[in-house]
């Protein structure tokens, strides 16, 4: 393909032709019309001697000639100047520009386009493409990152079946219940794991499909702990349900929130030892609803706060193997539907053993902020929500 001219080229050659086309029309004007003028203003003066007349035209033309010359010289000079410091501070920053967005396009995302201060869409542009580049640069970091952690995730399972495969076909293992429970428990947590990273990808990509309706945030805590409460009982852990005393109005997908809280039960069961308790609350507090979890089990270090949202972080990976773990993606994906849903979730613990507190939260609907009339109360969940030990 032929190489094009550069802007800064254009741009000079556009200003080039207009100043050119300025100078030739001041001068061709001034040709015509000036001595013209003149020789009327003469007559009009009451200079009848033709020689007088002609020796004053003479005389205007000469020195007419040489001030728009000197004029038209300094004039041109002075938009030549102009044109290129214009030319090089609108061209540069574009140039700037294309060289970075090459760089981004062959892979580089550790670019800074430098700000243009001449006007303020160059400079907007700059700043833009800037954070475009750094967002590029830690989605690759994270994509690097999670195909890091997947190969890892996926290893054990794999590894596993593998294993028991080629044990059964070597008549090493025995083909007995044992055996084919291990297997499928295997294939269950690949499978438990595919559906994480696609509801994670659908979360983060605004793609959940969120069907909102006005709930009650109490009736959505008092509803994950009865679901929780068998699994709580078989372990000896005490599950509390601190009812709230008024309706606690959200907009939310109760599917989605419920996920979340049934998430957050299980992280809490799963790191709180038998003869432990784990209380679940709703309230209202700072211009939003809060719903909080909290457990006396093994708390988090400063460390462990700072990234147990990150995917695949397990604050004990002992227990994977111990217990059957989660796919360390349950926490980020309740980050991530609180996103989508315009709330948060917070995390809180005084440090290693001494407990841990998640906090939700989300935006009230309008009309529960001046009201509690709208929706029902809590106590039809009484009877499945309470405390078991």
């Amino acid at each position: 393909m032929k190489e094009r001219p550069r802007l800064a080229v254009r741009l000079m050659q556009a200003q080039a032709l207009v100043i050119g086309v300025g100078g030739v029309t001041l001068i061709v004007a001034a040709i015509l019309v000036a001595p013209q003028l003149f020789h009327i203003h003469l007559i009009d003066s009451g200079v009848g001697d033709l020689e007088a007349q002609a020796h004053a035209e003479r005389a205007f033309a000469s020195s007419f000639a040489i001030s728009v010359g000197v004029a038209v010289i300094a004039a041109l000079l002075t938009a030549g100047a102009i044109s290129v410091f214009l030319v090089r501070r609108v061209s540069r920053p574009v140039e700037r520009l294309a060289e970075s967005a090459q760089a981004v396009a062959s892979g580089t995302y550790d670019v800074t386009v430098p700000d243009a201060a001449f006007s303020r869409e160059l400079d907007q542009l700059s700043s833009s493409f800037n954070d475009m580049a750094h967002r590029l640069a830690e989605t690759e970091v994270t994509r690097s990152r999670l195909l890091a952690d997947l190969a890892h995730e996926l290893r054990t399972p794999l590894a596993t079946l593998e294993a028991y495969i080629e044990g059964m076909e070597d008549g090493v293992l025995a083909t007995d219940a044992t055996s084919w429970g291990i297997m499928l428990a295997q294939v269950e947590r690949l499978r438990r794991l595919a559906s994480d990273l696609r509801t994670v990808a659908a979360a983060e990509e605004h793609a959940l499909g969120l069907h909102l309706e006005p709930c009650d945030a109490a009736l959505l805590a008092a509803s994950a702990v009865a679901a929780a409460s068998p699994r709580y009982l078989a372990k000896g852990v005490n599950l509390r349900l601190s009812e709230s005393r008024e309706p606690l109005g959200v907009t939310v997908d109760p599917i989605r929130i419920e996920q979340v809280l049934a998430n957050l039960l299980d992280n809490a069961l799963r790191h709180t030892p038998a003869g432990g308790s784990v209380t679940v609350g709703a309230l209202r507090s700072a211009g939003d609803i809060r719903i909080v979890v909290s457990d006396t089990g093994d708390g988090l270090t400063t460390h462990q706060r700072s990234m147990v949202f990150e995917r695949f972080y397990r604050a004990d990976p002992s227990r994977l193997s111990a217990d059957g773990g989660g796919s360390g993606l349950g926490l980020t994906i309740a980050r991530a539907i609180l996103v989508d849903h315009g709330g948060a979730i917070e995390v809180s613990s005084a440090g290693a053993g001494l407990g841990t507190t998640f906090t939700i939260r989300l935006p009230p609907t309008p009309a529960a902020r001046g009201t509690k009339e709208a929706l029902p109360s809590s106590n039809a969940y009484q009877k499945n929500s309470q405390p078991t030990s």
